[in-house]
């Protein structure tokens, strides 16, 4: 058997241990990982006897980078071609795969590493190790792979310039290219870490960024959250609890009321790492962005893959998940309605009910509560129908709509989308009276205790106030950019607008989020209807809602006065100065308005401008648009195009967030259309507006959902706190308390 000792203990990367506190807090996460992440913070080492496993396609490099690692670290270096496999065959590797062919090869190959064995060591594998799954098994034991991911053009360039016409697996009619896009599954199977490596850059660089992947895979204690009412003093007193990334998904709001977001802020991308990632797919680009946000402590990249590609799989109309389409000039628009319940909301909920299933305890039964405008409701409702039968009997969903508030279609669909652990109430208030009264209703700690002891059952909350709810829609903004690169539009690096229907300010948040992380959007443009309190305050500086009463419009996802989400940008541009948020939403609550000083208004409009929308305008923009182009806004990007049309500069490309599908809100669609005679019946309007051939086509998953029995049955409460208490008391009782 080929064994390698540690010569030396490897060197520290970081200085600072864990406290007892620290562990035992890890320990509360996903059960899978918490036994593996004792015996690694067990050792101040990097990782002590463990081993750093490099691995990727050949021509990644993974030879020179280990030599440089293992010199950094003073530590053995073992490359698996040149002092395995060469030494165990007693010929070179190219001689093996001739005298044997590839199959048998494979299984050579495989053999050689099930009989090595290393500790404290820098481990190169060879480009087609990882296609064997009992030797990775074994190797991975004892060690933590790191996947050098360079793109494939790169790789195809490398190889030619190496002379390399043909790699272990590939056959006759095969071309290389094909057999490194089907090398990428195995790779993707086995790593702990992936490392962007771009087409220039250096060996040196690349050996410094695992090392820093290695310290963050090491150091999951820096990745805390905070509260964005949290006073800087108070944070030091409040060391010992400590919030990661599982608790935020489960807990959502925090306890004194304010939105939880990243102490250490977000990760950023350097121009290489975005580069490398033009040619990739949504769900790749997806798997890369959410790696960086969420610590493999919480969800393991594996875990967070099979997450990824059960949320944009078949439930997506549209394979290329969130596409940019030209639609005129310099205007282009982001299609984020191919989701099965045709709004943007589908890009988080169909993901975070499986995060939060995976991160929740065992040993507890969860109610979300919702509050929605028209949207988040049914995509909600989906996302949490579609789990697995298990942890449907452990996690339901309760959906609180204004009932008067919502278009036809909405209401029919969030009716609808009901199932056995997902349900609807329609409450005789507006959208912001839903919002208070769960945030009032999580901070109720007596309510939320006799939940906990009377039924084991937590609350737990899916709004956009959820900080996983955000991190899905920071990667179609990101992913609408590279778009435009790739299809030529732009180079890499050149500036572009967003301009998004902005209700809760969720949405072009996680735009301004993108841009943090290495995106270059100049603007972000707000758009507003005639509820504009938003376009007022970027204005001004002044957020007031005294005398302003809530006007039902035709996008009534934006039919919204208390914007949750632009709690966490106040707390960005303040410098995390959570008290002085406290201050601005105390007084919004008690007095119904607050003013930014001086210099945070200017930091503000460096990021924003904001524009709003009349009726009148919303319908005449779908009009004209439809009748130059044949394509159908609904009525938010409607709403969008119009500010976009009077604020933009020309002097860049611009990206409208096409939030909903126009089948949601046939009868305004029908009215801009100027269609006379319109059916009540929202089937028929559907049928009607197919009739007319439009681009895009009608939205399949409302057609089906329209056609279920049942549409018109769902309870209807008073908009007063101890009824909608009630209604979560009896869902409970109903759902949890029965014997499955």
């Amino acid at each position: 058997m080929f064994h390698v000792v540690q010569y030396q203990p490897l060197r520290l990367i970081t200085q600072n241990g864990l406290s007892s506190m620290c562990l035992k807090l890890m320990l509360s996460r996903p059960a899978a990982l918490a036994q593996i992440w004792k015996s690694w913070f067990s050792s101040y080492s990097l990782v002590g006897n463990k081993n750093i496993i490099l691995m990727g396609p050949p021509g990644a490099g993974k030879t020179t980078i280990g030599r440089i690692v293992g010199q950094k670290l003073d530590c053995p270096i073992i490359d698996i071609d040149d002092d395995v496999l060469e030494t165990t065959w007693n010929m070179s590797v190219s001689e093996k795969l001739q005298d044997v062919g590839n199959e048998q090869f494979l299984e050579e190959e495989g053999k050689a590493l099930l009989k090595f064995s290393a500790s404290g060591s820098v481990i190169s594998l060879t480009g087609s190790n990882p296609m064997h799954a009992a030797g990775m098994q074994h190797v991975k034991k004892n060690g933590i792979v790191v996947y050098l991911d360079v793109p494939t053009t790169v790789i195809m360039s490398r190889l030619k310039s190496m002379k390399v016409d043909r790699i272990v697996g590939q056959s006759p009619g095969i071309s290389l290219k094909d057999i490194l896009q089907f090398r990428k599954q195995f790779y993707k199977r086995w790593y702990d870490i992936r490392v962007l490596c771009g087409g220039d850059i250096a060996a040196e660089v690349v050996a410094e960024k695992v090392l820093d992947a290695v310290k963050r895979y090491q150091n999951s204690e820096l990745e805390t959250f905070i509260s964005t009412r949290s006073s800087r003093s108070g944070r030091s007193v409040e060391k010992d609890s400590h919030k990661y990334f599982s608790d935020v998904v489960t807990e959502g709001l925090a306890p004194d009321g304010g939105l939880f977001v990243p102490e250490g802020g977000l990760p950023k991308f350097t121009a290489g790492e975005w580069q490398s990632l033009i040619e990739a797919t949504y769900i790749e680009r997806a798997q890369v962005i959410l790696e960086r946000c969420i610590h493999p402590s919480d969800i393991p990249a594996s875990k967070l893959a099979e997450i990824i590609g059960t949320a944009y799989g078949e439930n997506f109309t549209c394979s290329k998940i969130a596409p940019v389409r030209h639609l005129a000039g310099n205007q282009f628009l982001l299609e984020l309605f191919h989701g099965p319940t045709a709004s943007f909301k589908d890009f988080a909920l169909q993901m975070v009910p499986h995060i939060f299933a995976y991160c929740i305890p065992r040993s507890c039964n969860y109610l979300v509560l919702v509050a929605t405008s028209g949207d988040t409701g049914s995509a909600v409702l989906d996302g949490f129908s579609r789990l697995h039968d298990t942890d449907k009997q452990r996690i339901a969903v309760m959906n609180f709509f204004p009932e008067d508030g919502v278009s036809p279609i909405q209401k029919s669909q969030m009716i609808g989308c009901q199932k056995e652990n997902a349900w609807s109430v329609g409450v005789k208030s507006d959208f912001d009276f839903c919002q208070t009264a769960i945030k009032q209703i999580f901070t109720n700690s007596d309510y939320t205790g006799f939940l906990t002891v009377e039924y084991g059952t937590a609350l737990a909350a899916a709004n956009s106030i959820n900080w996983a709810r955000l991190l899905p829609q920071i990667v179609y903004h990101a992913s609408a950019y590279l778009d435009l690169v790739h299809q030529d539009i732009i180079p890499f690096g050149s500036p572009v607008d967003v301009c998004i229907p902005t209700g809760n300010f969720g949405n072009i948040l996680a735009a301004l989020y993108a841009k943090m992380m290495g995106i270059p959007i100049r603007k972000c443009i707000c758009a507003s209807n005639e509820n504009n309190v938003l376009t007022d305050f970027i204005r001004t500086g002044v957020y007031d809602l005294r005398g302003r009463k809530l006007i039902p419009t035709f996008s009534p996802a934006v039919d919204i006065l208390k914007s949750s989400n632009l709690e966490r940008y106040l707390h960005l541009i303040t410098d995390e100065d959570g008290q002085m948020v406290a201050q601005l939403y105390n007084q919004l609550e008690n007095q119904g308005h607050f003013q930014l000083q001086k210099d945070l208004l200017e930091k503000l409009q460096q990021d924003l401008v904001a524009g709003w929308c009349s009726e009148e305008d919303c319908l005449a923009a779908i009009h004209s648009v439809y009748s130059t182009t044949g394509y159908i806004l609904d009525t938010h990007t409607a709403v969008a195009k119009v500010v976009a049309d009077r604020l933009q500069d020309r002097t860049c490309p611009i990206i409208i967030s096409s939030t909903a599908h126009y089948s949601k809100f046939a009868p305004a669609i029908l009215r801009a259309l100027r269609i006379a005679e319109i059916n009540q019946n929202p089937l028929s309007q559907l049928h009607l507006l197919s009739s007319y051939s439009p681009l895009p086509p009608v939205h399949w998953g409302l057609l089906e959902t329209l056609k279920k029995k049942g549409n018109e049955d769902h309870q209807i409460c008073a908009a007063d706190m101890s009824m909608l208490m009630s209604h979560i008391e009896t869902l409970i009782q109903n759902h949890f308390m029965k014997v499955f």
